[in-house]
């Protein structure tokens, strides 16, 4: 697939999800996409926990409006929780949701950024778990992205990553030809691609499954090494 230049994805991506603020949680695919792909990310990170039982801190990359945030912020796990987003719409509707829905109320209520996922603004080692899902295919150096998601990781962190999965011919339709035409400029690598990622950046113990018969995902998940 030939894809845009890097400069474009990104400026079109942007565009499309300030816009798109304001209506993201009035979206459909809340119910056939992102409700889905928070669930498997709760599951993955309750199964981190029941190991390592400490405090730990997330970063969720592209985390829209704060759903996730919101679904840790109503947990009773010890967690402290970074949002970040391209867009600084998104952003600004994740702090007034939080806000709205009392995550004021924690000790150490969820916080968000603008930032750029190839160069994420946070110290190596400063997370326990990095999720990401829905926004993987809009990024234009995906190894550089999960390099860097590996940079700030701890040495027995976790990254979670979750995106349209188009190695079936229901995925391929999906992602390939109608988002691929109403989106444009987006790449959604195949399992094998995304398995290749993570080993790159050094992960171990790589594991995925799909999720959903229509709008199938793909569910990634490496841990750092020690």
């Amino acid at each position: 697939m030939t894809q845009a230049p890097a400069a474009d994805m990104k400026s079109l991506a942007k565009h499309e999800f300030e816009t798109w603020a304001d209506s993201y949680d009035r979206s459909l695919l809340n119910h056939f996409m992102f409700r889905p792909s928070y669930a498997a990310f709760m599951e993955e990170i309750g199964g981190w926990y029941e190991v390592h039982r400490r405090p730990f801190r997330v970063l969720d990359i592209g985390c829209g409006t704060g759903t996730l945030a919101e679904w840790l912020a109503g947990s009773s796990w010890p967690v402290r929780v970074v949002g970040m987003d391209y867009a600084e719409a998104m952003c600004r509707e994740a702090s007034a949701k939080a806000g709205r829905n009392g995550q004021g109320r924690r000790t150490d209520p969820a916080r968000f950024a603008t930032g750029d996922s190839e160069h994420l603004p946070f110290d190596a080692g400063s997370f326990d778990i990095v999720t990401c899902s829905n926004s993987f295919h809009h990024y234009p150096d995906q190894q550089a992205v999960v390099n860097d998601m590996r940079r700030v990781l701890k040495p027995d962190g976790r990254l979670i990553l979750i995106d349209g999965f188009r190695d079936n011919i229901i995925g391929w339709v999906t992602f390939d030809v109608i988002v691929g035409r109403v989106e444009s400029n987006v790449y959604h690598a195949p399992w094998s691609a995304i398995h290749n990622y993570f080993r790159s950046a050094g992960f171990s113990s790589i594991r995925q499954r799909k999720l959903n018969l229509w709008f199938p995902l793909l569910v990634t998940v490496g841990d750092a090494a020690q």
